[in-house]
């Protein structure tokens, strides 16, 4: 018996144990202990602090066109440079 089994055991016997003090006792069994693991996704999820909606930034068609003159710029230097 590896140690994983023996602690597997243990964890068994502990939570009948609970459960059996308390029904002895009266009160309610105690919630199931937790399996290791990522949490499952639940449907209600809690809504954060309600944060501002960001504004979309728009690009002008002149910016536009400008990154793509640089681009071209770029690319065109790159391929100048592999050439040599």
């Amino acid at each position: 018996m590896g140690v994983s089994e023996i602690l597997a055991t243990i964890d068994q016997e502990i939570a009948q144990l609970q459960q059996a003090r308390a029904l002895l006792s009266g009160g309610a069994a105690p919630v199931a202990k937790r399996k290791a693991g990522r949490p499952r996704k639940t449907a209600v999820v809690a809504a954060p602090a309600a944060k501002p909606a960001k504004k979309k930034r728009k690009l002008s068609p002149e910016g536009r066109k400008r990154i793509a003159e640089a681009v071209k710029k770029r690319w065109a230097a790159q391929k100048a440079a592999a050439a040599k």
